[in-house]
């Protein structure tokens, strides 16, 4: 399981640029700060740490998004930290294997981006996801599979994102930043 050490470590070691980002991470140490035994377990009720991807195909010139049952709006890819994540990477990585049906994805270990918000996740309880989102991207052919965690799963060019999503153009153009070098953020 990942543990309070594990991740204060990868957010501790991740330098933002943005002032916003630099804050939240500082939230996101405190929290861990204030819940050592639990922040990244579920069954952490006053909220718990999340990881999640941003999935580019080979070129990153598409995303591929989940219509998540839940939120009931296309998102990343994403999840609660399992038994078997050693880290929030490790943990963002399998998620995004498992939702997309994809094998052989290659994850960014620095963290992309943060967000917290409210949800009423699996405990049935409103709770927070104290959200570590990374950068992956498919290899070359990659074919999705959808899972029973999305209602659909789709790829969208980068330039014409669906329109009720909350941060997801910001994301893919920080992840398009990422991974292609002389890339121009939109």
């Amino acid at each position: 399981m990942v543990s309070t050490n594990a991740a204060g470590a990868a957010l501790r070691d991740w330098r933002p640029t943005d002032p916003g980002q630099r804050a939240l991470r500082e939230a996101f140490l405190g929290f861990l700060a204030a819940r050592p035994e639990d922040a990244c377990l579920r069954s952490c009720e006053p909220g718990h740490l999340t990881a999640s991807a941003v999935l580019l195909d080979h070129d990153g010139r598409n995303v591929l998004l989940t219509l998540h049952p839940r939120v009931g709006r296309w998102i990343q890819l994403g999840g609660h930290c399992e038994p078997e994540d050693a880290t929030l990477a490790d943990a963002a990585l399998r998620e995004a294997e498992e939702e997309s049906g994809i094998d052989g994805l290659i994850l960014e270990p620095e963290p992309l981006h943060l967000d917290v918000h409210p949800i009423t996740c699996s405990l049935g309880l409103p709770t927070r996801h104290f959200d570590v989102r990374f950068v992956a991207r498919a290899p070359e052919g990659a074919q999705e599979r959808i899972s029973e965690e999305s209602v659909d799963l789709r790829w969208w060019p980068v330039d014409r994102l669906p329109t009720d999503t909350d941060s997801i153009p910001e994301l893919v153009s920080l992840a398009r930043t990422r991974i292609l070098p002389g890339s121009v953020r939109r």
